[in-house]
């Protein structure tokens, strides 16, 4: 049972026949769906992502209505980079977080992710820290200072990814393969490394692929959009 009322977050929101909208939450106790009804109204205004919310639910099916939803701070505001970055985040909940699963510490991660993202701090440590916890939590993670067996990731050492079993040694370089130095560098979340981001951003692809199964990420489509030069 759903406690009476809960922190939460807006990950998405669509109209929903006349005059209500169609809701997903993050909230400690997981990701839920619930009907908004009156959303053109003041608590309408709420229901947009980034702002920290209090949120009580009634119904015991897996569509609820809201029964209460009020300002729990400040709206954490997102333009830009930083604000496809977080519909990024909430795009990844959205596809990978079960229904009412509890999962507080990927909220408490989200909500300091976001506030971060608002104040201007570098989007991509921030990006590929949640990515990590998210999988972590999710039963998803493994190791990044051993290899499968167990062995200590070596610094002049080659690996490629195992889904879902971890890093594998290869003797020779092959495409979309990790160096060691790299490894021990996201281990140890060392950004200063070289090609340590580059390649976090690669490692956090291959983990999160086979979970979001053959869909692309639109939000991701949008960021690639909006780094595209410009033409005359």
């Amino acid at each position: 049972m759903l406690p009476a009322s809960q922190p939460a977050y807006v990950l998405h929101s669509r109209a929903y026949r006349e005059s209500s909208a169609l809701v997903d939450f993050l909230t400690p106790q997981g990701r839920l769906r619930a009907v908004l009804r009156g959303a053109r109204g003041k608590a309408g205004s709420l229901a947009r992502p980034f702002i920290p919310l209090e949120l009580e639910t009634r119904g015991r099916g897996e569509l609820k209505n809201v029964a209460r939803l009020d300002a729990a701070g400040i709206p954490n505001l997102l333009g830009g980079e930083a604000l496809f970055s977080g519909l990024y985040l909430n795009e990844l909940l959205i596809r990978l977080l079960p229904a009412e699963d509890p999962h507080p510490a990927v909220f408490e991660h989200y909500a300091m992710t976001v506030a971060a993202l608002a104040q201007g701090r570098a989007l991509e440590p921030l990006l590929r820290a949640f990515e990590w916890r998210l999988l972590d939590e999710l039963g998803y993670g493994f190791a990044l200072d051993c290899d499968l067996q167990g062995t200590p990731v070596v610094a002049e050492g080659l690996y490629r990814l195992q889904a879902d079993s971890g890093l594998q040694p290869i003797g020779h370089w092959q495409p979309g393969a990790f160096l060691g130095t790299e490894l021990l560098a996201m281990a140890e979340a060392d950004w200063t490394a070289p090609g340590a981001l580059a390649a976090a951003k690669r490692l956090m692809r291959q983990a999160l692929a086979p979970h979001l199964g053959g869909r692309p990420l639109v939000s991701r489509e949008l960021f690639m959009t909006l780094k595209e030069p410009t033409r005359d």
